[in-house]
């Protein structure tokens, strides 16, 4: 049997990963560059960094996990409704996949031979796919996706506070912003190879916003003297 690598089989976990490792990088070196703007000490900007990663991750990985769990219970739902379908009216269901069968392009005896074999076999997995457009390897999954935010999260968050530790007091609005849009521009590329896409547009639309969130924060820092 050929078998391929599809990338549309990382989707999961990328979404994920990319979200939480962009938003430890953006937020944290903007929280860092909003308090370093208000004149504040190398301790300040660090304790805040530090309490930005901690609250970050944990808020990453909470959301991510209610927000799949409310996809993974729709999709449950869903097939609860077609197995008591299929269970109460099984020659309607038939008619109905045989329908879909025609939609797509198949005259309307292969049609129905198609909806009669794939019935046989598993009529749930084929109502799954051909008429809710539910596949196993799209499935929601909670855990993977709050795991992946959460981790990917203080990853990126890591590299700002680094950079900060790191730079001489009066330069530290300078060398997180430059560290960050470097990072930044590596994961885009990287998340744009690995799904197949533009590197050179993955780098550039996240460094753009990154560059854009870090110098809003810091103008809010030098104007108020504190982070929004």
């Amino acid at each position: 049997m050929h078998v391929e690598d599809h990338r549309t089989e990382r989707i999961g976990w990328l979404r994920a990963a990319v979200l939480g490792a962009n938003d430890g990088i953006v937020s944290t070196a903007s929280l860092v560059v909003g308090v370093a703007a208000a004149d504040t000490g190398r301790s300040g900007v660090l304790v805040a960094g530090i309490a930005g990663l901690v609250a970050g991750a944990m808020s990453m990985a909470a959301g991510e996990y209610v927000s799949v769990s409310s996809q993974s219970d729709t999709e449950q739902a869903d097939l609860a409704r077609e197995r008591a379908e299929l269970a109460s009216q099984p020659e309607l269901e038939l008619a109905e996949l045989t329908g879909i069968y025609i939609q797509r392009g198949l005259d309307a005896d292969l049609a129905h031979q198609v909806a009669l074999q794939m019935t046989a076999r598993d009529a749930l997995a084929a109502h799954a796919r051909d008429e809710l457009g539910l596949f196993e390897v799209h499935a929601a999954r909670p855990i993977q996706a709050a795991w992946t935010s959460a981790l990917s999260f203080g990853i990126g968050a890591a590299l700002p506070l680094l950079a900060a530790t790191v730079a001489p007091t009066g330069l530290i609005i300078p060398a997180v912003s430059v560290t960050a849009l470097v990072f930044l521009a590596g994961l885009g590329a990287l998340a744009a190879q690995t799904g197949g896409a533009s590197v050179a547009r993955g780098a550039l639309r996240v460094t753009f916003w990154g560059a854009f969130a870090m110098a809003l924060t810091a103008l809010v820092g030098k104007l108020f003297g504190a982070v929004v």
